[in-house]
């Protein structure tokens, strides 16, 4: 636990900085439910599919490779369904997304927790900046895709962070999603988790008539291997000042997402933007409902687009 963890009180709803995934989820059956979670390997992923599978959830457990995804639910005590769904390869998720419906599942939630971070140099993916395709583009693939799979009161939670505030100053760079007019790494990570905001606040909407719901949340800060390209002398230097007094730990950081996928207090709760198991402010220009939809109708056009 973290001074901040003692230090900052808690929300309106009992929940703030230092409830952890179990509390959150103390007390809560989730016999008979199915949740899908990807990145479910490490960090935040794998201790949301052990604490949920702990309540009784079935928890659909993706990772890059199905081996990955298989040595990671064989840890956890509960019912799970290892997955491959490499999301920066739209063939490895359309083949995870073609596995749930040949299945016949039907997805109470959806936590789209994975992701990459601050790539120190530009890569790309099918023509796009990588962060960008594999947080934004490869999530709204799988989601669009299992649209048809959910129950009439399912969630989905989307993972952004609080680094969508270092997105560029109009957001989301329409004439850049390739890098090729000037890359800088928090930058483009930001854009690709504003990106994530935009697209719950839209999917959202697409909801409204629905007992569906759309959130994203931030997690916080916690060390996790979603950190490894920052500079290891930052970190080795910090490090141990940065986990005594700044960083979540794990079930501290994985709280969030679980209580907006599965606690009774974020029923009905829809378009909003947790942190620390409360509704919190974003970045004004991440509640643009226009900047929404054109993200939305540029990635279709990106997804339509691409040759695989």
């Amino acid at each position: 636990m973290s001074l901040l963890s003692k230090l900052k009180p808690n929300g309106k709803n009992g929940f703030g900085y230092g409830s952890t995934a179990e509390m959150v989820t103390a007390g809560i059956s989730l016999v008979g439910k199915t949740i899908l979670v990807t990145g479910c390997n490490s960090g935040l992923g794998f201790e949301t599919m052990r604490v949920l599978a702990l309540r009784g959830a079935h928890i659909i457990g993706t990772a890059r490779t199905a081996a990955k995804a298989m040595a990671a639910t064989r840890l956890v005590q509960g019912l799970t369904t290892p997955l491959a769904c490499e999301l920066a390869d739209p063939q490895s998720v359309r083949a995870c997304i073609a596995s749930i419906k040949e299945k016949g599942i039907r997805l109470d939630a959806i936590i789209a927790n994975a992701g990459i971070m601050a790539l120190p140099k530009l890569e790309t993916a099918f023509g796009y900046e990588l962060q960008f395709f594999t947080n934004h583009v490869g999530h709204f693939i799988l989601v669009t895709g299992l649209l048809d799979t959910l129950t009439d009161n399912a969630r989905v939670v989307i993972l952004s962070s609080s680094a969508h505030q270092r997105a560029p100053q109009q957001g989301i760079q329409f004439d850049n999603l390739d890098g090729s007019k000037g890359y800088e790494a928090w930058a483009f990570y930001g854009q690709s988790k504003i990106a994530n905001l935009l697209f719950a606040k839209e999917l959202s909407r697409r909801f409204a008539a629905t007992g569906k719901t759309a959130n994203a949340c931030h997690p916080g800060v916690i060390k996790t291997n979603l950190g490894r390209n920052i500079n290891p002398l930052i970190t080795n230097t910090i490090g141990p000042i940065a986990n005594a007094l700044l960083f979540k730990t794990i079930p501290e950081g994985a709280a969030t997402q679980c209580y907006a996928a599965v606690n009774p207090g974020a029923i009905g709760i829809s378009g909003a933007y947790f942190a620390d198991c409360n509704v919190a402010e974003c970045r004004a220009d991440a509640n643009d409902s226009a900047l929404a939809k054109k993200l939305w109708e540029r990635t279709e056009e990106i997804v339509a687009s691409l040759k695989i």
